[in-house]
Parts: structure tokens; sequence; C-alpha cells
């Protein structure tokens, strides 16, 4: 077994335990692996920190409640934040285990903490698997929750974040409605 097989058994262990359940499979554990499976779609030849930083991005997610935090976006937001130190501090430490070398856990846990996004080339990666990600497997469900103002505000925050190449390839691989992909544009329009 690989370092990178070996990390990836450790997250997928660590993610088998949520408690909730999406398509009969805990839901970390279906997240990682749609983020895997992005990740090979975007950037298939992917370093191990890269992959692994798509695999681990929500590791035991559940743990750390949202609403533990206030409502609001600076509640959410603050989540996030502790989200991912969580998620990279988790996430170096399997590689620590596994004996990856200092450089690839600290680049693993730079792109975690999302530390220097729209300027490093693998932090904007892993957003842009995340943001496919959501796309592809979350934003369907998760439309039918908003308003369509509020919705058109989300995706294009969304596409805000994602490089102007991956906003490009968005608008060609999912078929949106006409409202959607005109947030898309707008974004583009104003980058």
């Amino acid at each position: 077994m690989t370092l990178r097989e070996t990390v990836f058994a450790a997250i997928d262990k660590a993610n088998a335990a949520d408690p909730r359940s999406e398509d009969g499979q805990p839901v970390e554990l279906l997240y990682g692996r749609r983020m895997t499976a992005q990740q090979q779609h975007l950037f298939p030849d992917a370093d191990d920190a890269l992959a692994i930083a798509c695999r681990g991005q929500h590791i035991e997610r559940w743990m750390l409640r949202r609403d533990s935090y206030p409502e609001g976006r600076e509640g959410y937001l603050a989540w996030r934040r502790d989200q991912g130190r969580r998620h990279a501090d988790r996430v170096t430490g399997l590689m620590r285990e596994a004996g990856f070398d200092a450089d690839a856990i600290e680049a693993a846990g730079r792109m975690l903490r999302k530390e220097g996004i729209k300027r490093d080339p693998q932090v904007q990666a892993l957003e842009d698997v995340a943001c496919f990600t959501f796309i592809r497997h979350y934003l369907g469900d998760f439309a039918t929750t908003q308003d369509p103002e509020a919705l058109i505000r989300i995706v294009e925050r969304t596409a805000r974040k994602m490089s102007p190449a991956a906003r490009d390839r968005a608008l060609a691989e999912f078929p949106m409605p006409p409202a959607l992909a005109a947030a898309f544009h707008v974004v583009a329009d104003a980058g």
C-alpha cells in the first residue's frame, strides 16, 4: 500500500464513524470519495498533498456542530474557519503517522486551512474540486431549500471561489438554469 493509500484508508476509517447517512453510506465518507472522484476528473496528476487534502477536506466534520456557533454569516464563517483548522490538524497528523515528509504535510495543511486561495495554485485546486463536488452532488437538493434570490447569491459566491478555468469548465459540464448560468457569467465578466 502506498503512503497515499494508507492515509486515504485512515481518513475513510475516521469518516465511516459519521452517524449521519446518505445513500446508505456515512455522509462524510461519501463526501470524501466524491471529492476524490472530482479531483481525479479535474487534476488527474495531483500530487499526494492535493489528493489527500481533497479526500480529507471534511474529515470528522460532524464533530464540530454548526449549531454551536451563532446564526448568520459571521457565525458560519467562524465555524468554517475552525473546521478548516481541525481538518488540517487531523489530516496532517495522519500523514505524519504514515511517514510523509514535512513539505507534503505542510502543503496539505495549507490547503485545508485555505491559506493562499486565489494565490497558491494548489489551494485553489482544492477549492475548485470542492466547488465541483458541490455543484455535481449537492446543489440540486440545496437549491430546493433556498428562495431564488438567495440561491443566485450562493451560486455567485461559489463561482467567485473558483478559478476562471474551473468556472468555464463548470459552465461547459453542468447544465444550469439560465439564471444560475448568468450568475457564473456575471462573476466571470467582473473578474
